[in-house]
């Protein structure tokens, strides 16, 4: 559909949604992520510390941007490993439609970040993207280095070194105070450049660092006009934008590209789902002997297993595990 279409123009707010979206005009395609309640969710369960949640936010956006790319229900995970107060990040994208996230870090160090810059605790470390299609398709993983940053340049600069695609991304998180109290939310967009003849998808070479003495230099390579004004119109987008309550994910789209004739998909619904399950567990402590499965009874001569992605505990009774003749590791 057009700009100028009712479909676009929707001013009613959809949260918890990844809406697609094409300007043909500039062939760019991309992505639209609002998260609201299924976040927020989430992070009382957690209860984790606010800076926690903020950087958990982008990652949960950032994820559903890059694994709504997912065709059928495929797998898409983020993770992070760094040195930081906050030393490690998980996001599982169930495609297509189902979110789960955890976070690791260290409360002493993390509150001594906070006084200094809240950015810098995530430190220096690693950010990997794993896209596992599902099926006899490849499962494939792209690595780049986390520096102090943040990811929304951590992204940008794996979309430089490693997609053959030009891409842009904006990602905001931020609380909305309500009647009901503060409420968290996430938002980003993401736009990809996708022209029909290979001709205009030029890019220069990155510098390999290890040329001769005396070589010339790789020979500069302009951008694309209608990149350049995508681009533009994406770094414009400022935070309150995509976490507003107020404002549909439509009538942003329409703001940025009313003159080139956006159009939308239909949007996907995002869900607070966890893979976790009895059955699941159950084959955890099975793969534990029995002398380690004895040292997790509690004092209520029980097994409690905690899923730390959707903190749901479940108890089992350790004799369930023996069988005769030995223990059920052994089986």
């Amino acid at each position: 559909m057009t700009a100028t279409a009712s479909r676009v123009l929707i001013d009613e707010v959809s949260d918890d949604i990844v809406l697609p979206y094409t300007v043909g005009a500039l062939s760019v395609r991309g992505r639209v992520v609002r998260l609201g309640p299924a976040l927020d969710a989430i992070f009382a369960r957690h209860a984790y510390p606010d800076a926690v949640n903020r950087t958990l936010g982008e990652a949960a956006a950032l994820a559903v941007l890059l694994g709504s790319m997912l065709k059928g229900e495929g797998r898409f995970q983020l993770q992070t490993k760094s040195d930081g107060p906050l030393g490690m990040i998980v996001v599982d994208f169930d495609a297509p439609s189902r979110l789960r996230l955890l976070a690791r870090f260290d409360r002493r160090r993390l509150a001594g970040a906070i006084e200094r810059r809240e950015r810098e605790i995530l430190g220096r470390g690693h950010l990997a993207f794993t896209f596992d299609p599902g099926g006899d398709r490849s499962r494939y993983q792209g690595v780049t280095p986390v520096e102090g940053g943040g990811l929304e340049r951590a992204a940008h600069d794996y979309f430089a070194r490693s997609e053959q695609i030009p891409t842009h991304v904006r990602l905001a998180v931020g609380r909305n105070v309500t009647a009901r109290g503060a409420q968290w939310r996430a938002g980003g967009i993401l736009a990809q450049f996708l022209p029909s003849s290979s001709d205009r998808l030029r890019r220069a070479d990155l510098d390999p660092g290890d040329a001769p003495p005396g070589a010339a230099p790789a020979p500069k390579v302009d951008e694309d006009d209608a990149w350049i004004e995508a681009k533009s119109h994406i770094a414009t987008v400022e935070d309150h934008e995509l976490i507003d309550p107020r404002l549909s994910s439509e009538r942003l789209l329409y703001r940025l590209f009313s003159e080139r004739g956006v159009r939308v998909a239909e949007p996907r619904t995002l869900y607070d789902v966890c893979r976790c399950s009895a059955a699941r567990m159950d084959a955890m402590l099975r793969s534990f002997t029995a002398e380690e499965r004895r040292a997790m009874v509690g004092d209520d001569g029980l097994i409690g297993v905690t899923c730390e992605f959707c903190s749901t505990k479940r108890v089992f009774d350790p004799t369930e595990f023996e069988v005769e003749g030995g223990d059920a590791s052994a089986a």
